[in-house]
């Protein structure tokens, strides 16, 4: 089976996920880029995403290890769930972003 469609949520001030969601098609593949306020609402989405047939989710932005296991376990192991890290060098860039 090949990856065709996968999921990457991060988070961003003021997102709605109802609004902030697109779907990119290209060379055959989709990616689902959806936008939300807080890490919590990245669960409430799992179940539909993967009903729409995404394989593959990424997550993105203040998720940490305790909302990317929330969010693998609303996936019920039907797909993988990882979360992107930053490394030390990353810190006071982020600090900057995130306050």
């Amino acid at each position: 089976m090949a990856l065709t469609h996968w999921a990457f949520i991060y988070t961003a001030p003021g997102a709605d996920p109802e609004r902030d969601t697109r779907l990119v098609e290209t060379g055959g593949r989709k990616t689902s880029l959806v936008a939300v306020e807080k890490p919590e609402q990245a669960v409430a989405l799992v179940p539909q995403l993967v009903a729409d047939g995404v394989q593959l989710i990424e997550l993105c932005g203040a998720f940490g290890a305790t909302w990317t296991a929330k969010v693998a376990e609303a996936a019920d192991g039907k797909v993988p769930v990882g979360s992107v890290a930053y490394g030390a060098e990353s810190i006071d860039p982020l600090c900057a972003l995130f306050g």
